[in-house]
């Protein structure tokens, strides 16, 4: 099955290049990301699509959070942080998004969120593309979150970065199903 081997061929990749997919393909993405379980169906999600000069102003977003952290940040330190957003073609901001439910609780909100962010970069891999997850600082910025119209108790759980890979897929370890699964109860 098509799926299987998808999952099983999913690769991060850092080094992207156009093209970026298509509307027509973006819309799969986002369609198989909506797939996610969902517990209540409450979709404790959302994501926002960066692409063209839309992701210089999102360097600026994250050049104008370091120096509201940092007056004196370097201006190498800047120009890095500009340059974050053009490390791909297309950028989507994952963000969860929990409601307040007696019966699903919040982790299990952000969990559905993040298997809707796994949904899309397989089916990436799947159409051809590659990508890549990242958080880091930006990720709980304060200022980055007001900027990207965060609200409320939502949080950026990851900035997927994706396009066309730049060479190799880097080699993919063999693992061994014993050393995570075992059995319990006899």
């Amino acid at each position: 099955m098509a799926v299987v081997k998808a999952l099983l061929n999913r690769n991060s990749s850092p080094r992207l290049q156009q093209p970026a997919p298509t509307t027509e393909e973006c819309e799969k993405l986002y369609q198989a990301a909506l797939r996610a379980p969902d517990h209540g169906r409450i979709r404790p999600w959302r994501y926002l699509h960066i692409e063209g000069d839309a992701r210089c102003r999102l360097g600026d977003l994250y050049a104008q959070a370091e120096l509201e952290q940092d007056p004196d940040a370097s201006s190498e330190k800047l120009t890095k942080l500009r340059n974050q957003s053009l490390r791909a073609p297309l950028i989507i901001v994952a963000i969860a998004s929990p409601v307040e439910r007696d019966n699903v609780p919040r982790q299990e909100q952000i969990l559905s969120a993040g298997c809707g962010v796994h949904a899309l970069l397989v089916a990436a891999e799947s159409l051809g593309y590659a990508g890549v997850w990242r958080t880091g600082p930006m990720a709980t910025n304060a200022t980055v979150k007001a900027g990207l119209g965060l609200v409320g108790d939502e949080e950026v759980i990851g900035f997927i970065y994706l396009g066309t890979r730049l060479g190799d897929a880097k080699p993919l370890p063999k693992l061994s199903t014993n050393d995570f699964v075992s059995r319990w109860g006899g």
